[in-house]
């Protein structure tokens, strides 16, 4: 399944491409707990399964976050969206938009995949409730016609989930 937020495609660059090779096999030899990697030939584009980590609203469920690497990685973030169904979540939209600084705002390049899975499934697990944002109907409407997250310009505002 793809996402209609893709970002424009271009190559990567030989950084990025040695970069995410070396991610490559450190995943494959100590994935971080609760992710899959779904193996495929495509570099630029990974699907990994997410489970959610037991004793919170989240355990045992899955999900596919679907990361998609631009040109310049890691000097730039990779967009990360939920597949659908994205889970029920305060700062995850229903097209799978995720609000998250690190993502965007506060992205380094010494981030990895790894770090920002882990990120994503520590703010699963914090949630109190299952719940879409406030504002989910209108920004999923404004979405249409394949708006990548990355050009929304988020308000980071709610540090507790």
């Amino acid at each position: 399944m793809t996402s209609s937020s893709s970002p424009s495609r271009k190559a990567l660059s030989k950084i990025a491409c040695n970069r995410l090779q070396k991610e490559l096999a450190e995943w494959q030899l100590s994935p971080p707990a609760g992710f899959k990697h779904k193996v495929s030939d495509n570099l630029q584009r990974w699907v990994i399964e997410v489970t959610g980590a037991a004793g919170t609203l989240y355990a045992g469920e899955t999900y596919q976050l679907q990361v998609d690497f631009p040109e310049h990685y890691p000097m730039e973030a990779p967009q990360v969206i939920f597949l659908n169904p994205a889970p029920m979540h305060p700062h995850i939209y229903s097209n799978g938009h995720i609000c998250l600084d690190i993502l965007y705002d506060s992205w380094s390049p010494a981030m990895t995949v790894s770090s920002v899975c882990i990120s994503i499934l520590s703010m699963l697990s914090s949630s109190p409730a299952k719940q879409r944002p406030a504002d989910n109907d209108r920004y999923v409407r404004n979405c249409r016609n394949g708006r990548s997250p990355k050009e929304t310009r988020w308000w980071f505002h709610d540090d507790t989930v």
